[in-house]
């Protein structure tokens, strides 16, 4: 008697919620975080969740003005950066693991995206006429992962050159 093969589909299923639950439940703690820091600086601001490109991604947005919530983005964006870190570290406590858990504040790293994919775009169109690599200004990590993922959504490859913080993105004939 021969035996067919069986594909389990049902443990892969259930990785991918037990992978969705373990990303909400980072939201959450980031979240609980996040409100217990908006009520020590006496800041008003809702807090929003969601699950993106296999990350936990949590936002801070004011109804209102967004000027009090600027505080908390700094400088390009020099606060939020050690805010997120903060919020990883008090996952990290939580769940004894890891976080890649993304941080925006006001808006802040939506409208840094689509300048960076304007950006990206400029670059590809250069090469694209040229025919040379482009070299661009020194950038953050999300900065670069941005500009890498919007050069390879427009046909072309890029990498990274450099030693932080003077790591930057070369785009690739």
């Amino acid at each position: 008697m021969k035996e067919s093969p069986v594909t389990d589909t049902t443990s892969t299923a259930a990785e991918g919620t037990d992978a969705l639950t373990r990303l909400e439940q980072e939201g959450e703690i980031a979240a609980d975080y996040l409100e217990g820091l908006l009520d020590i600086a006496d800041l008003d601001g809702d807090i929003d969740m969601d699950v993106e490109a296999d990350r936990a991604a949590v936002s801070v947005i004011s109804e209102g003005t967004s000027r009090d919530l600027q505080k908390l983005v700094g400088r390009d964006g020099e606060v939020l950066e050690a805010l997120q870190e903060l919020t990883r570290l008090a996952v990290l406590r939580e769940t004894g693991e890891r976080s890649r858990l993304m941080l925006d504040i006001a808006g802040f790293r939506a409208q840094k995206r689509e300048k960076l994919i304007a950006l990206a775009q400029e670059a590809v169109e250069q090469v694209k006429e040229s025919g040379e690599s482009v070299k661009l200004s020194p950038m953050t990590p999300f900065e670069r992962k941005v500009v890498h993922d919007a050069v390879a959504a427009a046909g072309l490859s890029s990498e990274s050159e450099g030693e932080e913080p003077q790591r930057r993105v070369v785009v690739l004939p």
